[in-house]
């Protein structure tokens, strides 16, 4: 039983074919295809020649590498109609990748009918970087009119080098802050945030953000402008500069390849010295930006053929990053050879407050492992469709939490006196969980918000939980985050009867999640950190609640979490139903069926 990957390019074809251990077993390259841009005659015919190839294998699932998927794919999908018809929309968009991927899918699909297709999208690990991250600051009807938003590309790269990162450190990504850097002729960073990408280099199309091979990366769009009033370009000379004469090759009239370039600088050519320097200093600038927009990071990841071969890159990129506690073996620098059974390696010092590590890219094992989670669960819910009439599932209810606190004993005693203890006002939906009848002040920058209630029982750490309306008001910018993630969240001060404390983080905006008793996930058919989308229906208008965040244990009692702001725009009323659209959990549990849920009372706190 084996896994085919394809990995289409615009005059290219790589392919891979894995087993269900994640062994390779065969893998090859189809190069200088003659390119027919309204067929990809040329991808089908390789496609083609590869199932002659492949005939030896048990095939069972086949995995096509997708540039553009929009904001529309969260994760790997199952191909089917309407997600080709959204590759074929994204065609203006990517021109010299996506007609090609859809060449190369329907000619698979015509050579392997009865085994699932899968399309993994370069653009699904950014789908969820927030509303700041993605929006241009341009006139938003035209905007959205036009789809105008940052996309993000490389994303199949940038989430497998994260992962291998967390498999070091050894700790959940949903813990972690790291920067990943995918550096090749093709160059972007992202900022990993709790396991999401939060911000990337590349927008909306894969021309912006670091220095590249042939392309430009960020550029004066009045600039541009400028040039096309002298009348020497036009739309189709400019695009020209700025993909195929530009980044390297153009800041150099040498080479996009930095091998080259670096030989040139060393023999004392000026225009390959600032070549050099200018990708640098672009890659070094992005790591301090998005160190500040996560407020902090755990390990830089290189990554891409020049951030795993070229240690003077990496060492020109790492200069100067001391005082984020950045220290560099020079030695393991130099040393760090990525092999075939060896993933990654780590040039950091021991003492060094933020790893940084060197990790071989794996885009075609990516696919296949997101090819196996999807192919497992049409199986499975396949099997378990025939038992979904005979399955009655309960409800589940809606909790619109109300701003809120919950606070350390130390902290409580601080705002409350000494000899305080919380006074219970009423029980609330999870068990041991109360309100009290303590209250206390925010205070921010620009405003204050009194009253806000403190919930029992007090905890080891202070979280302070508002919805997007009470930023404003305060003044502060609270991130999204996970229960208990408050490491570098935003500062706030609370003020009691008793004094003041000014806390140096712990305010937060709680992401929507759902609590589930073990037994709850098992009916249906999820597991804990499972993320999934709920779809509203009955109401006014159709709503969907995406990355919506499973919790599973023992004490928790079924029920969805939202904040205000989203309970109010969302209007549901007590008899509001919705389905859980299953098929966008990241792991499949074993008995992952699709059902209908129910969506029950909204309960304020």
């Amino acid at each position: 039983m084996a896994t085919l990957v394809i990995n289409c390019g615009s005059s290219s074809l790589k392919y891979a074919v894995f087993d269900n251990k994640e062994a390779l077993i065969t893998s090859g390259k189809h190069e200088r295809l003659v390119v027919n841009p309204d067929t990809g005659e040329s991808h089908g015919e390789a496609v083609t020649s590869i199932l002659e190839k492949c005939r030896a294998y048990e095939i069972t699932g086949i995995g096509h590498r997708v540039v553009h998927g929009g904001d529309r794919f969260h994760q790997a999908n199952l191909i089917n109609d309407e997600v080709l018809a959204a590759i074929e929309e994204f065609i203006p968009a990517a021109p010299m990748h996506n007609p090609y991927s859809l060449a190369a899918i329907r000619a698979a699909q015509k050579a392997w009918p009865d085994v699932p297709h899968v399309a993994v999208f370069d653009t699904s690990f950014h789908s969820r970087m927030p509303r700041r991250a993605y929006t241009y600051a341009i006139d938003h009807t035209i905007a959205e009119k036009h789809n105008i938003r940052r996309f993000g590309f490389h994303g199949i790269s940038h989430q497998y080098a994260a992962g291998v990162a967390a498999g070091f450190l050894q700790r959940p990504m949903d813990e972690l802050r790291l920067i990943t850097l995918h550096l090749g002729n093709g160059a972007s960073a992202s900022a990993v945030e709790f396991g999401c990408s939060t911000e990337t280099s590349m927008g909306n199309t894969p021309l912006e953000g670091l220095v590249m091979g042939t392309r430009s990366g960020d550029v004066d769009a009045g600039v541009l402008m400028n040039l096309l009033r002298t009348g020497e370009f036009d739309v189709e000379s400019l695009d020209n500069m700025l993909n195929r004469k530009s980044g390297l090759a153009g800041l150099s009239g040498i080479s996009n390849d930095l091998r080259e370039l670096e030989t040139a600088a060393a023999d004392g050519n000026k225009q390959a010295r600032l070549a050099i320097n200018v990708f640098a200093h672009r890659a070094r600038k992005y790591i301090g930006a998005y160190a500040a927009t996560m407020g902090g990071v755990d390990a830089l990841v290189f990554t891409g053929g020049i951030g795993e071969n070229s240690a003077s890159m990496r060492a020109r990129i790492l200069q100067r990053l001391e005082f984020m506690g950045v220290m560099i073996d020079e030695d393991k620098n130099l040393d760090a050879s990525i092999q075939a059974d060896n993933q990654f390696a780590v040039i950091s010092t021991p003492n060094s407050r933020v790893d940084v590590i060197v990790v071989k890219t794996n885009e075609e094992l990516m696919i296949a492992r997101e090819t196996q989670k999807v192919a497992a669960a049409q199986k499975k819910s396949a099997v378990a469709a025939s038992a979904i009439d005979e399955i009655e599932l309960p409800p589940i209810p809606i909790a619109v939490s109300a701003r809120h606190c919950h606070l350390t004993a130390e902290t409580f005693a601080a705002l409350f006196g000494e000899d305080a203890e919380p006074t219970p006002l009423k029980d609330l939906s999870q068990p041991g969980q109360y309100a009290c009848e303590e209250k206390v002040t925010l205070i921010g920058p620009r405003n204050k918000l009194e009253g806000v209630r403190l919930l029992g029982p007090l905890r080891n750490v202070d979280q302070v939980e508002i919805a997007r309306t009470d930023e404003f008001r305060l003044g502060v910018d609270a991130p999204v985050r996970n229960s208990g993630q408050v490491s570098g969240s935003a500062p706030i001060t609370l003020e009691g009867p008793a004094g003041i404390v000014n806390l140096t983080e712990g305010l937060i905006c709680a992401r929507r999640h759902i609590h589930m008793h073990p037994d709850d996930a098992a009916l249906y058919g999820v597991q804990d950190k499972d993320e999934v989308s709920i779809a509203i229906v009955g109401g006014d208008r159709d709503l969907i609640f995406g990355d919506v965040l499973i919790r599973v244990k023992e004490s928790y009692k079924l029920e969805m979490h939202i904040d205000t702001d989203e309970g109010n725009a969302a209007e549901l009323g007590r008899a509001a139903s919705g389905e859980l659209n299953q098929s966008d959990i990241d792991e499949p549990a074993d008995d992952d069926i699709y059902r209908n849920v129910a969506i029950g009372k909204k309960l304020e706190l």
